[in-house]
């Protein structure tokens, strides 16, 4: 049977850093997937998730540095590639990668990255995403054994292969992530990927040199401990998914491991750090 779906579109002035903080609150209430679009943002939840006051406890709707507007309709079947293909626009990051859909245009710079999102989070255009893209530009990874924990697209892990990480373990909970990386492994031929099914349980007796974890706020305090125990010595523990309001809470986290803060990158308030242990 096919699922009955809830769609919001959100018309939102000025549309950033809103439209970032709207899609961060919308995930933490079962909304699954967002489209955006040049005034702001549509996004889908499953009818059976849905509530009549799902919006009240969303912060940003009632600040008064934004004018959010919204309609909301119920429709049966969402095309998602076709949804997304819509407004689907390629990305540079600092003229070295692209990330762009099969259909896009090779700018032929030297990491080209090419995925079909679908509903899954990392295309690249998302402050975090575009962040550790920066960061692991910044790495020498040939022959590190590299962890991308929340994967999401795969585009992290793609991107580590590409720069000559080997082995890279991918893991997500969400099972059309997990669906998604392995479609977006295969589409950009790597070999040395694995993708996972799983959360920070998978992490026992293993061990990896760089450990990249883009995920919210509250899950990278539950799971840093597991990160850190499974990081070499003067390993790289790169994390996002946060603002910069969120890092001395996170830092004081990481500290406890014996982690040192080596890099900050922020993007309209959105942050991503980089640790040595």
């Amino acid at each position: 049977m096919d699922s009955i779906y809830i769609s919001y579109q959100f018309n939102i002035e000025p549309k950033e850093p809103a439209s970032e903080i709207l899609i961060a609150e919308l995930g933490n209430v079962g909304f699954e997937s967002f489209v955006e679009t040049e005034d702001g943002v549509i996004a889908y939840i499953q009818k059976k998730d849905w509530f009549e006051d799902i919006l009240k406890s969303i912060y940003v709707l009632n600040s008064n540095e934004f004018k959010i507007e919204f309609t909301k309709k119920t429709i049966k079947q969402v095309n998602w590639n076709s949804e997304w293909e819509k407004n689907f626009n390629p990305i540079q990051v600092d003229d070295l990668v692209s990330v762009r859909a099969p259909f896009h245009e090779n700018p032929n710079l030297k990491y080209d990255i090419v995925i079909e999102p679908k509903m899954s989070f990392g295309t690249g255009h998302h402050e975090t995403t575009h962040m550790m893209i920066q960061h692991l530009l910044d790495l020498d990874l040939k022959g590190k054994k590299v962890l991308d924990m929340g994967c999401g697209t795969g585009i992290l892990a793609i991107l580590a292969e590409m720069k000559g990480a080997n082995p890279i373990d991918a893991i997500d909970n969400d099972n059309w992530c997990y669906v998604n990386s392995l479609e977006n492994v295969e589409r950009n031929n790597c070999h040395k990927i694995s993708v996972f099914e799983g959360d920070a349980a998978l992490l026992n007796n293993k061990n990896y040199e760089v450990i990249i974890a883009n995920i919210n706020r509250n899950i990278l305090l539950n799971d840093i401990h597991a990160y850190a125990n499974c990081l070499n010595d003067e390993g790289v523990l790169l994390l996002s998914g946060f603002y910069k309001e969120d890092i001395p809470i996170i830092d004081k986290k990481v500290s406890e491991f014996g982690l040192k803060l080596s890099k900050t990158i922020e993007r309209n308030n959105w942050v991503a750090l980089k640790y040595v242990k």
